[in-house]
Parts: C-alpha cells; sequence; structure tokens
C-alpha cells in the first residue's frame, strides 16, 4: 500500500471516530443540539484557509470584540480556552498551593479538578434540597478562603439565585478572597434575571465572571470563553496569556455569531421552550426536577438512582453518585427518547417516584 493510501486510511479511520454534530442521544455535556449557525460555518469554512498562518501573537483583535459586546473596557477582558482554561488561569494568578476554595457539593465536574491542579485545599458546602446554594453557609465558609467559586445558573441543577442575594453574598465575602462568578449558562436566563456585569466589576474588584462560547454558541469544540474582571485583576489574566494560543477560526466565529444575534437567540428562544416542555412534561409523571435556567434539567437523587431509567437506551445522560441525573436539552426527538424512556420505567416493577 503507498504512503498516500496509508495516509487516506488513517484519515478515514480518525473521522469515523469524530462526534456528530447532531446526535439526539448526545445529553449528557450541554452541548448546543445544532451545529454552528450558517453565517459561523462559513466564517470558518473561509479562514481555514488560512491555517498556514499565525494568529494573533496575543488575541487583542477578540479582547476588543468582546469587550464591545459585553459593554466593559477592553482592559476589563481576558481570553482563554473555554471557560475551564480561564477558570485554571485565575486560580493559579490569585492563589498558592494549601490554599482553601469553597465549592458546592455538587458542582461542575470541573472544579474539583482544577483545585487539584492548583494544589488547593478543597471545602464542600452541600446544596439545600431544591438545589439552591446557603449563601450564608458558603459566605461563612469563605471567610478564610481564598477562592469561592459561585455557579449562576448552578451546574449541574440549573437553579439562579437572585441578583440581590448574589450581590449580598458578594458583599460578604472579605476584599482578599477571589469570588469566581461562573456564568457558563447565562445566554438562556431571561434578561431581567441577569446580572449587570459591567456594574458588579466596577464595584467588586475580588469577582471574575467566566462565560464561554461552547453552550448556547455552539462553539464547543472550538474552545474560546473569557473572563470579565476589574483592570487590575483582568490584567494579571491578561499578562498570562499564551502566545499565539488563540487561533484565528475563533475570533472569526465570534465575529460571525455576534453577526449573527438575531439567529443565535432564535435558537436560545427554542431550546428554552424546549426545556419548559420537558420539565412540565416530567411533572406532570410524577417526577421532580429542579427549576433550571440552563439548556438541560436536573433530576435530583430520590430511592432508585434515575440513570437506570435509561438503561437500555442509546441515550447518554449524567449520572452522579447520589443517584441524580443531569439531562442536556435537545431537539424535540431527544425529548421524546427520554420521555419514552421514563414512560417505560414508570410502568415497570419498582417503579420510580420523586414528586417534593
Amino acid at each position: 500500500m503507498t504512503a498516500a493510501a496509508l495516509s487516506g486510511s488513517a484519515t478515514a479511520h480518525l473521522r469515523r471516530g469524530f462526534p456528530s454534530a447532531v446526535d439526539p442521544c448526545a445529553l449528557s455535556l450541554n452541548e448546543n443540539p445544532l451545529p454552528p449557525l450558517p453565517a459561523v460555518r462559513s466564517a470558518l469554512t473561509e479562514s481555514i484557509g488560512a491555517a498556514n498562518r499565525y494568529p494573533d501573537f496575543l488575541p487583542t483583535r477578540l479582547r476588543r470584540l468582546v469587550a464591545d459586546h459585553v459593554g466593559v473596557p477592553e482592559t476589563s477582558v481576558a481570553i482563554g480556552p473555554g471557560a475551564s482554561g480561564l477558570a485554571i488561569r485565575v486560580l493559579s494568578a490569585t492563589a498558592s498551593p494549601g490554599d482553601r476554595i469553597v465549592l458546592s457539593q455538587p458542582t461542575f465536574d470541573g472544579y474539583p479538578v482544577f483545585a487539584r491542579i492548583a494544589g488547593l485545599a478543597m471545602v464542600d458546602v452541600p446544596l439545600d434540597g431544591y438545589g439552591h446554594y446557603d449563601l450564608v453557609a458558603l459566605s461563612r465558609a469563605a471567610a478564610d478562603a481564598r477562592v469561592v467559586v459561585l455557579c449562576r445558573p448552578h451546574n449541574p441543577t440549573g437553579t439562579l439565585e437572585p441578583v440581590a442575594d448574589v450581590e449580598r453574598f458578594i458583599a460578604s465575602v472579605p476584599e482578599r478572597t477571589i469570588v469566581l462568578l461562573d456564568e457558563a449558562y447565562i445566554e438562556f436566563v431571561s434578561p431581567g434575571q441577569r446580572i449587570d456585569v459591567p456594574d458588579l466589576i466596577r464595584r467588586f474588584p475580588n469577582v471574575v465572571v467566566l462565560r464561554t462560547f461552547s453552550k448556547a454558541y455552539g462553539l464547543a469544540g472550538l474552545r474560546i470563553g473569557y473572563a470579565l474582571a476589574a483592570p487590575g485583576l483582568a490584567g494579571t489574566l491578561w499578562a498570562m496569556q499564551v502566545p499565539f494560543g488563540i487561533s484565528t477560526s475563533c475570533t472569526v466565529a465570534v465575529a460571525a455569531s455576534y453577526d449573527a444575534e438575531a439567529q443565535l437567540q432564535q435558537r436560545i428562544a427554542h431550546i428554552v421552550a424546549e426545556r419548559s416542555y420537558l420539565r412540565s412534561r416530567l411533572r406532570a409523571s410524577g417526577i421532580y426536577t429542579t427549576d433550571s435556567h440552563a439548556n438541560f434539567v436536573y433530576l435530583p437523587a430520590a430511592g432508585r438512582p434515575w440513570r437506570e431509567m435509561f438503561d437500555g437506551t442509546d441515550l447518554r445522560v449524567r449520572s452522579y453518585p447520589d443517584g441524580a441525573v443531569r439531562i442536556t436539552v435537545g431537539a424535540r426527538s431527544s425529548t421524546r427518547m427520554v420521555l419514552s424512556a421514563v414512560e417505560q420505567a414508570l410502568s415497570a416493577p419498582g417503579s420510580f417516584t420523586s414528586e417534593q
């Protein structure tokens, strides 16, 4: 076999292992169920033709795009490989091995990993029975911690703490404690329930807000995230930017996404409506779900592990050690598959019940 043939067969083998852009069974990672918007795909196709050229030494153009869109100075923005990459950078820049980091229990799977990488001591504060933070307990734990993480909406429960409560919590935290406010799912929150981030980082120089283009924007594979903070803290994060670390395709994709804002909002509205439909159908079946404001629903632990409901199906959902499960909101075809699995499980002996 020629070298070209060998190369071609290796490429074909690898491509068969790549994920499909549309997969109604992929409900475990909170990905957007649809491919990037047509205008974004077109821009990416055009940009890849210059893959032989280096990107910007530092992502200054992307930084400017984000700053203008959010309404903050460029000096308040840092760019990174997804919100996860920025979270690690925040911990590296602001904490030392042995320092304490306060997390909720449960929380986004990445945060315990990031804490271990940074050598931090983790303090877990349990959520209440409805998936909400105990902000008083969180504030008490943060009193002698270097970092405290607050996800809004929360992952994995999808719950949303009121703006006033969050601001009171931040005000109660010592100024030396970094508040990592994770807003990975903020685009799915109604505008009236969002925090005024430009004002927040102006008033609280110890707050870092993390956002991502992986969820609502459907660009998880490109790994693009950004942090918003007061210029002093954001400047520290910006100084840690890896040269040539953000591809030109990332900048192009963000610009095209911003230009297609109306289409993006239509997609978000569709996912939010599907989330409401799935929750209502589950509740009608007697299954309690938390009041999610993200692109997923969460079923708290209730006796039998919820993952058993999906045994024997092709559905991939995120299960937790206590028996809880998180289900990404997909297209209507995904919802039908979830509801079918639920119906079969409820009609079987030893049925599931969880109404609270």
